[in-house]
């Protein structure tokens, strides 16, 4: 399983010769790109930086084959134009995606206000070995190899980020959904999470492009 990390929260993972795409949304200039050549999409949950509805309904067009999976607020909008190609998850389900086996977690986003209410969000358990959270900083009750950290957004501080990594306890992090933060934010972050001394782990921060 080779996996890629893309602008904020989006990995493309290949297995076998067949690529998986999370979370291709409007923060990742190349969604498109990686949708061009994708078996199957995996959607954490609803909001624009993790979904880019238009960019995934070209792609299924183009490519058939093609499926998508996500909470049923992210398939409902997509069921009566691609029927049994979308498919809902749950917390508790254990999928078989483009070849590669998939345990689903999650339940909730992370809190943004006390009077917004908290969007449906799943975690994906890849290949029993790398776990991407969405934007939920609930940990999944399993051993994680390497985990995906939130870092950045209006509803989070680099405290949280650095106890999800304690309560995880992976054996590698790794930085995503960094889009809000400036150069300056970034190096901030790298230093705080990345030195070892907030977290069990440090928190790698990772070019576009890079390999995982």
């Amino acid at each position: 399983m080779k996996l890629t990390k893309h602008a904020h929260s989006c990995v493309e993972v290949e297995h076998e010769r067949r690529r998986i795409v999370i979370d291709p949304g409007g923060f990742t200039p190349n969604a498109r790109d990686l949708l061009a050549s994708a078996d199957a999409v995996l959607v954490t949950h609803s909001h624009g930086d993790h979904l880019e509805p238009d960019a995934v309904v070209d792609a299924m067009r183009a490519r058939t084959a093609m499926v998508l999976y996500g909470t049923e607020d992210v398939v409902a909008p997509l069921r009566e134009e691609f029927g049994e190609r979308v498919r809902t998850v749950a917390p508790g389900d254990v999928l078989e995606v483009a070849g590669l086996s998939v345990s689903v977690y999650g339940g909730l986003h992370a809190q943004v206000l006390p009077s917004i209410p908290r969007a449906v969000n799943v975690g994906f358990l890849l290949g029993g070995r790398v776990f991407h959270p969405g934007d939920s900083l609930d940990p999944p009750d399993v051993e994680v190899e390497t985990l995906l950290v939130p870092v950045s957004g209006p509803w989070m501080k680099l405290l949280e980020a650095a106890e999800f990594v304690n309560a995880v306890k992976p054996l590698r992090a790794v930085a995503i959904h960094e889009a809000l933060l400036s150069s300056i934010g970034l190096g901030i972050a790298a230093r705080i999470l990345g030195n070892g001394s907030s977290a069990c782990v440090p928190v790698e921060f990772l070019e576009n492009g890079t390999d995982l």
